[in-house]
């Protein structure tokens, strides 16, 4: 069975996002809360439908849930819009598209603390989720506020598409 690498070496960063030392993904999943970054990008289609990835029963955290169509860690010496690229490609398969920063904010849970760069962009094209996901489909936004606080969706996901929702609404 797949897992996460744990040995994988993360940036440690303060709130504004400067690099402040290092450690494992290991160390910042483990409850220590060491704030580390990530990159989020929310795929959006022709129709305003918003494409969300299931996450594998084998990941550590949120295992089977939907969430974000592209999630992932910066790698210690990666840029944030080099992580964004690898990380779309490694989950999605897509290679060309144009992101738009949408905000960056802490997310905290009970193993870990997050600063989360999120990111939109359109794309019309065919989407393949790699075997880093269990599949994804796109969903229209009455889909998810019908699978809102029912143990479908990350509660990640949940919070940070009530702190877009007004930017996408324009979409």
């Amino acid at each position: 069975m797949k897992s996460d690498n744990n040995n994988e070496m993360l940036p440690l960063v303060d709130n504004d996002g400067n690099i402040i030392g290092k450690a494992t993904r290991g160390e910042c999943h483990n409850g220590n809360k060491l704030l580390h970054p990530v990159v989020h990008l929310h795929i959006f289609d022709k129709c305003g439908r918003i494409y969300l990835q299931r996450r594998p029963t084998w990941k550590t955290i949120q295992p089977g849930k939907w969430d974000t169509a592209v999630g992932g860690h910066i790698a210690y010496g990666e840029s944030i819009l080099d992580a964004l690229k690898r990380e779309t490609l490694e989950e999605v398969g897509i290679k060309d598209f144009v992101p738009k920063f949408l905000l960056s904010y802490l997310f905290e849970s009970e193993c870990e603390k997050e600063l989360i760069y999120v990111y939109i962009t359109h794309f019309d094209g065919d989407i393949m989720p790699t075997e880093e996901l269990d599949g994804g489909r796109f969903w229209n936004l009455d889909e998810i506020d019908e699978s809102f606080n029912k143990n479908i969706l990350t509660p990640n996901f949940e919070q940070e598409l009530l702190k877009i929702r007004d930017t996408i609404s324009n979409i």
